[in-house]
């Protein structure tokens, strides 16, 4: 099913979240994250949407991912968090 949201991080910017789940499983099948906030290096979202892929939509388990996501990769984020990233895909669900 797919699902979409948009979310104003407390003090930060607009994070807009279009992701595809597998409702029997409760997993990402696929994501897109866009926004006016920025990541650095630039290439990193997509690398952070397709890490994502087949990760359970649970709120620690998506939180510990996207925080080794960007461990991994170096990203440096303005305008966001992983807390708010989370926030934002979870918020597809409701």
């Amino acid at each position: 099913m797919q699902y979409k949201s948009v979310y104003k991080v407390p003090n930060g910017k607009l994070l807009k979240i279009s992701l595809e789940s597998d409702e029997k499983n409760n997993y990402i099948e696929s994501i897109n994250i866009t926004g006016d906030f920025f990541a650095y290096p630039e290439e990193t979202i997509e690398v952070m949407e397709n890490e994502l892929k087949n990760i359970s939509l649970n709120r620690e388990r998506l939180l510990e991912k996207i925080n080794s996501i960007i461990k991994k990769y170096n990203i440096e984020f303005i305008g966001l968090s992983a807390e708010s990233l989370t926030e934002g895909i979870l918020m597809c669900l409701k």
